[in-house]
């Protein structure tokens, strides 16, 4: 009985139980190979090694090919986040900085986020649909509806072929680019833009040059065009309160507001910054911490690149500010689609007045359908941006281009929202004929006061005169010297991946640019609105093929003009008026020479 105890004893204090003081460190086998009993492994111990994680990444088919593009040998660092059990990879080369960036789950050893080259810094690089505008508007039926309504609301569906269809399919040939966008593929997307950028272009050029539209024939009635417009303008409404979302540009927007209105200060120099500051919130999913105690004492969401618009673009604001406010975070903000919304509709009311002014109600109908049912419109407001803005200004200026001084205003106060129009002031203070001196000056006086109504927001500053060199800072510095990888002209940055370096077509490029904004201020000497619409469509659409950093809610910027230019009907000359001899003076008179 004695010896019974005794070997009971042992074998508790031997047998490997997880309740007891010894474990197994190794798997246990029994005499015949079969697994009995798995090692034990502390909750916050990984499975794998730095190495072990480093060469599953590095040996991935994305990561490995991106590589391939590098000679020199690469370094690489992960890390083991016990919370998340997986292992952050990072990888770089030498000048050319981090290449490549990712996850590796720790359990199962697979790889679940790869990003290479400009996806290692830029996120919007990295694809997914819904991060501009949320997932509705980017998906297939939302998206594929809009394309369908536009083209079969504005199409020659008795001429399949003409000129105009395939217009309207240029329109939407941007689909294809920001289809592989969605799929993080940048070194596709991006050359796919140009292409429609290219024909636009030189389809508006000739019009601007020649003073003729393309013949058209009208499908349906003009009640049937404004009662969609209406309805699509009511459903671009409920997209935008329900299926949307706000990306920084939009954001931007409130916090330039609050700081005029409610801090009493230009909003340069004054947006919330991460840095050491005091944090106020959660981390994000990314892990970084984004609500910091301001200077001013208050707990705000960051976004301190978001003062780099023009002071139009924070102004605009102020009245939904005033309605809605801004909590400080970055949340719903209401301020921002009370915004987005209010001047998508205003361009879908301008165009109806430019087309009924310069074109009757059917033109008016026409214009105002073609921005409700254009995807790319709705694409701004879901993402409830400040783009939609410079055309609203643009739009009505050109509605009110009789008057210099109206013209004058608006193309200021669209140039001071993001300064694109600039390139676009010299035809505009020309118009109608830049032999007229007079029109001219009242142009500049109103550009003038609407610049000085505009910047007026530099006065709140202790010292005016460093405020303007504040502005220039965090505005025209920044964009001059951006990098980005969404043109073809800094991808420069990648020559590793055997990329030329197109800094100096650029650059050339922006001297036939400026080169042409001059010439069509003089060329034509006299020009019809329809020659001002589509010369305003060209060059905003040639400073869009200049810039550095390109992106699909740019499209607006020049639409409307381009619309103008390709949907206003062709019209017969008006034949000759036979008038006997003696009433020959009277009919001089009435006939406008040229």
């Amino acid at each position: 009985m004695r010896r019974v105890l005794v070997a009971l004893t042992a074998g508790l204090v031997l047998a490997p139980t997880s309740w007891g003081a010894t474990t197994a460190t190794a798997p246990v086998y029994d005499s015949k190979g079969h697994l009995v009993q798995t090692p034990y492994a502390p909750a916050n111990a990984s499975q794998l090694t730095k190495k072990k994680a480093s060469d599953i990444f590095l040996h991935d088919h994305k990561v490995s090919e991106w590589l391939k593009h590098y000679p020199r040998v690469v370094t690489y660092d992960a890390t083991y986040s016990a919370k998340d059990r997986n292992w952050t990879v990072h990888v770089w080369s030498g000048a050319a900085g981090e290449v490549a960036q990712g996850k590796v789950d720790d359990a199962s050893g697979a790889v679940t986020e790869a990003f290479t080259g400009p996806q290692v810094a830029w996120g919007m690089a990295r694809g997914g649909p819904g991060a501009f505008g949320g997932k509705k508007i980017n998906s297939k039926p939302i998206w594929l509806g809009f394309c369908a309504i536009f083209l079969l609301g504005l199409a020659d569906l008795r001429r399949l072929w003409s000129l105009r269809n395939l217009d309207l399919l240029v329109l939407l040939g941007f689909t294809v680019s920001l289809w592989y966008f969605n799929r993080g593929d940048i070194f596709t997307s991006v050359p796919l833009a140009y292409p429609p950028l290219l024909y636009l272009l030189a389809r508006t050029l000739w019009v601007g040059i020649r003073g003729r539209g393309s013949p058209t024939r009208p499908v349906w009635p003009v009640w049937l065009l404004v009662a969609a417009t209406v309805f699509l303008a009511g459903f671009k409404v409920g997209m935008n309160v329900e299926a949307s979302n706000v990306i920084d540009v939009g954001y931007a927007g409130p916090i330039g507001a609050e700081r005029i209105v409610h801090e009493g200060k230009a909003p340069y120099g004054h947006f919330p910054i991460e840095g050491n500051l005091k944090a106020c919130g959660l981390p994000d999913a990314s892990g970084e911490i984004r609500d910091r105690i301001q200077t001013n004492g208050r707990c705000e969401s960051a976004n301190p690149t978001g003062d780099t618009y023009g002071p139009v673009s924070y102004e605009s604001y102020i009245p939904a500010y005033l309605l809605f406010g801004w909590s400080g975070k970055w949340d719903k903000l209401p301020t921002a689609h009370a915004t987005a919304i209010l001047f998508d509709l205003l361009c879908i009311l301008g165009l109806g007045l430019v087309g009924l002014r310069f074109g009757g109600a059917r033109l008016g109908a026409t214009l105002a359908f073609a921005w409700a049912a254009y995807p790319f419109t709705q694409y701004v407001s879901s993402s409830n941006t400040n783009d939609s803005i410079l055309p609203a200004f643009l739009i009505f200026g050109f509605w009110l281009a009789a008057s210099p001084v109206k013209r004058g205003v608006f193309c200021a106060l669209s140039a001071w929202t993001k300064f694109a129009p600039l390139i676009v002031a010299p035809l505009w203070m020309t118009y109608p004929d830049w032999r007229q001196i007079r029109p001219q000056a009242r142009f500049v006086a109103g550009f003038a006061v609407a610049t000085l109504a505009a910047f007026s927001i530099l006065l709140l500053e202790p010292h005016p005169i460093h405020a303007v060199g504040t502005f220039w800072d965090r505005t025209f510095r920044p964009q001059i010297h951006r990098e980005s990888p969404f043109s073809l002209w800094d991808w420069r940055q990648y020559h590793a991946k055997g990329i030329p370096d197109l800094h100096r077509v650029q650059q050339a490029l922006e001297v036939l640019l400026v080169i042409g904004a001059v010439a069509a201020a003089f060329f034509p000497r006299r020009k019809s609105p329809l020659q001002l619409a589509a010369l305003t469509a060209a060059l905003l659409i040639g400073f869009e093929l200049v810039l550095t950093h390109w992106f699909y809610l740019y499209i607006p910027w020049f639409f409307p003009f381009a619309a103008f230019a390709l949907f206003a009907p062709t019209r017969e000359p008006e034949p000759r008026v036979e008038a006997p001899p003696e009433r020959e003076h009277e009919v001089r008179e009435l006939v406008p020479a040229g």
